[in-house]
This record gives structure tokens, sequence and C-alpha cells, in this order.
């Protein structure tokens, strides 16, 4: 498959530690390995152990409504808190390892692993991080009148998003591009590090991360 394929095995086979071999048949394959036309050739060098393990982070999203957890998720690439299909700004209360960081006014919220960070993150202006890192990254999008400009958190920490309790937007919760659920107001969002991560098959040497970018 594509991309999307590739993230929904690697929340599969993580818990498990098994590692993961893509073969790109979608359009983009970012994290994909092998190339159809090359399958067999690929094939003999697995067979032949000759291909190194990478391991990628993962997060881990829980929902709160009222002191209860309604939702619990993973994801390999980003979660993302947005306004719905009428074109009315959210406003995000955000708290950085329980402090109080600032409200988000605007389309809605990105928290993306490095894996993100070429995802959905890069198109709205974020940084690229190497996918070796464990760090979190933060960037709003289409903010107006806020803090506009990405956060790299260090390892470790945890993001809680609260959902303003006047808000009268429809706010949805999406995870690795796939709809979670729709947030109502005051509910509350925290993502901080999975314990389990992403081992992904690689056949390329270890600097393939840089050139895959200009390919």
């Amino acid at each position: 498959g594509g991309d999307g394929a590739m993230l929904r095995a690697a929340r599969v086979c993580g818990p498990e530690n098994v590692p993961v071999l893509g073969i790109n048949a979608g359009y983009l394959g970012f994290l994909t390995e092998v190339c159809p036309d090359d399958w067999e050739e690929s094939l003999q060098k697995l067979l032949a152990r000759d291909y190194w393990i990478e391991e990628r982070m993962m997060v881990r999203c829980e929902v709160q409504r009222n002191g209860s957890i309604v939702s619990t998720t993973e994801a390999l690439n980003d979660v993302v808190i947005s306004r719905g299909a009428i074109a009315r700004s959210v406003q995000l209360e955000t708290y950085i390892d329980g402090g109080w960081t600032t409200t988000y006014h605007g389309d809605g919220l990105i928290i993306a692993t490095p894996t993100g960070s070429t995802a959905y993150a890069l198109a709205v202006g974020g940084p690229i991080l190497p996918p070796e890192l464990k760090n979190i990254l933060v960037v709003a999008i289409a903010p107006h009148l806020s803090m506009d400009r990405p956060i790299v958190l260090s390892k470790g920490s945890t993001v809680r998003v609260v959902v303003d309790p006047h808000s009268l937007t429809e706010v949805m919760l999406t995870v690795d591009g796939e709809l979670i659920a729709s947030l109502e107001s005051s509910d509350t969002v925290t993502v901080r590090a999975s314990e389990n991560v992403s081992r992904f098959i690689r056949l390329r040497d270890h600097q393939y991360f840089y050139r895959s970018l200009l390919d």
C-alpha cells in the first residue's frame, strides 16, 4: 500500500515489536521501503538479513470527558484537533507538562511525532525533525492573533489540550488521518510518548532520510 497502509500496520505491529517492510503501491510512499519493480531483489536482501531496523516513536492520545477516559489510541504521525465543516475558529487551551502555555485561536492544532513532522505539520510550516528523535512537535493551523510559531518539546513532555468550555464550534479529533471522535466543549485531549515504538525494516543506508526528502 501507501503511507496510510504503513501507518495502520505500524500501529498494529508496534505493541508486538513486529518490524514492518513496506512495498509502495500507493501515491507517495514516504514510509515505504521497496518499489514494486524491485520486490524480488529486496526479498533476497531480506532473506539474507542484509537490513537494519529503524525505530520511530509513537504517541498515546487520551480523550477525557467529565473526568472519564472515553477514547485511547496511538499515533505514528500526528494527533490533530481541528474545526469541523463550518469555517469558524476553535479555541484550544494548551498545557505543556502541566503548565498553561497558551490558548490557540485558529483552524486547529497539530501534535506530531518526528515522523509526522514531514506530513501535515510540514504543510502548515512546521520544521522537519529527524526520525530518530523522541520529541513532540506542536504546530498551530492558521492561527489568528495567537501563537503562530511551532514548538519542539523536550523528550518526555506531555501536551494537554482543553476545548474551550464555551465553544459552539464543531471540533474534531483526527489521529494519523483517521477521524476518531467529535469533541465536546471542555473535553481534554492528552498526548504523550507511547511505550510502544514502530519498527521499520530498512534496506537502504542510514543516511536515506535526507535524500528521500528531495526525491
